[in-house]
């Protein structure tokens, strides 16, 4: 039956609603984050004293779990701001603007293409070759940056990392849960992610060009901070003649393909490739810093290194907070507070996903609806793959009490998860396609919800008529 709910769950369960209703009211959730992470260490150990250190110790934890990305997103955006300062961006993405003329092009396009590259690398290395060449030429085309984020947000976060079809890390985990081959996962979850990517993208799509035309989509950009760009802005301007522009505009994508075949080569995955991608940015700003602005150099170097990180850190801030309430929902409680859960508890939100597989009856509709609910709530946290093991073995339980259906359960199940956790709804999850853009986190998040919730509806009917 799995451990018995306490108050401690029970609060939980209060926090994410109170959450949820944050973000759907624009409210701030970063004061609400720190008292709900006080009472919960509060409500486990009955220490005040333990309780407020809790609150620090779940900002490092928060801190150290997000810095690779931190650290990614920051030299990207360092090199973004010296290619388009040098005039180097202009002649990189002179070619992509011929293709791309419209809005309708630039979603489409760089949502397709980030899927495509998403499918090999996963997302994160993805964001960030694609990121700094496509955004510019989709906004001059008339896409706003909101717009660019969502595209490369569901079509790489959402389709190519919820079927994970080349890497299969994501079907090996579910398959093994629920003791089924990764094939059956594999070829199950074709017709879900198809739906799923379908429905979302184009009620994506349809409200963005609502609100586009209505005038009503809200400036979300993000700037760098004004002490660091004017740190930089305030030294020697940098120069490069019109043959060393076209020589770096044709080199930098070489030298990215070149880390791409590295990463099939020797199949570097997940953080392997996204540190290869950031060496490779170092490297590259580091040359074109010497070779534009000679003298200045050194101090220049420091200067955008300075302004890379202002930037990562400023659009991370609001989200650590939250990051580290639902990193208490998870591992992180017992590293956080300490050894004080339940007896038998595999985390607050798996605990909460075993007791909501227990508390429905068994028939096929209620259980592609019981999935699809498990699958959400464990990809609160903000991962997307620490709980799909146990929408893998919900999957089993529920297939065998029906008679079938074990791999499309559990395909449903890994969906849900991975496009709730993975990157489309957490606010902190989403933040590499977020910071490339330079789009608020939070915002995203909000304009993402709709269309996600209305495709897991859709998915789990079609779900239904499979089983």
């Amino acid at each position: 039956m799995g451990i018995e709910l306490t108050a401690l769950h029970w609060l939980y369960v209060l926090f994410l609603l109170i959450i949820i209703g944050c973000f759907l009211l624009r409210k701030d959730t970063t004061l609400v984050s720190i008292v709900m992470i006080f009472l919960l260490a509060l409500t486990a150990t009955g220490s005040i004293s333990h309780s407020i250190s809790s609150i620090f110790t779940s900002f490092i934890y928060a801190i150290t779990e997000l810095l690779p990305t931190i650290l990614i997103i920051s030299v990207i955006v360092a090199m973004s701001n010296l290619l388009i300062r040098t005039g180097i961006n202009d002649v990189m993405i002179s070619p992509f603007a011929s293709l791309i003329r419209t809005p309708t092009l630039a979603y489409w396009v760089t949502g397709l293409l980030m899927m495509v590259i998403s499918l090999f690398f996963w997302p994160s290395p993805a964001v960030a070759l694609m990121g700094a060449v496509l955004l510019p030429v989709a906004v001059r085309v008339g896409l706003p940056p909101i717009g660019v984020a969502m595209a490369m947000n569901l079509f790489g976060h959402g389709i190519a990392l919820s079927g994970d079809f080349v890497i299969q890390g994501a079907p090996k985990l579910t398959a093994d849960a629920a003791g089924i081959p990764v094939a059956d996962v594999v070829s199950a979850s074709v017709p879900l992610v198809i739906v799923m990517g379908i429905v979302t993208t184009i009620t994506a799509f349809f409200l963005l060009r609502r609100d586009m035309k209505r005038g009503t989509l809200a400036d979300t950009t993000v700037e760098a901070p004004a002490s660091a760009a004017a740190a930089v802005e305030a030294g020697e301007q940098p120069s490069l003649s019109t043959g060393w522009k076209r020589l770096l505009a044709f080199l930098i994508p070489v030298l990215y393909a070149v880390d791409i075949y590295l990463m099939l080569h020797y199949k570097l995955q997940g953080g392997d490739a996204t540190a290869l991608i950031g060496g490779t940015t170092v490297v590259i700003m580091l040359f074109i810093l010497l070779l534009s602005y000679r003298k200045t150099a050194l101090a220049q170097t420091t200067s955008y290194f300075i302004e890379g990180l202002q930037f990562g850190f400023k659009i991370f801030g609001p989200v650590i907070p939250i990051a580290a309430l639902f990193y208490l929902g998870d591992s992180g409680f017992v590293k956080i507070v300490g050894e004080y859960l339940p007896k038998g508890s595999n985390g607050i939100i798996n605990d909460l996903g075993v007791a909501l597989s227990h508390a429905v009856p068994v028939n096929a509709n209620v259980a592609a609806i019981t999935l699809t609910a498990v699958g959400a709530v464990t990809g609160l946290d903000g991962s997307g793959f620490s709980g799909i093991s146990l929408a893998g073995s919900i999957a089993n339980l529920f297939g065998t009490a029906i008679g079938g259906g074990v791999a499309t359960l559990t395909a449903l199940g890994q969906i849900a998860a991975i496009w709730t956790g993975g990157g489309t709804l957490i606010p902190w999850a989403l933040i590499p396609a977020a910071a490339i853009c330079k789009v608020d986190p939070f915002e995203l998040a909000r304009r993402n919800f709709l269309p996600v919730v209305i495709g897991l509806i859709a998915t789990t009917i079609v779900a239904m008529f499979l089983l």
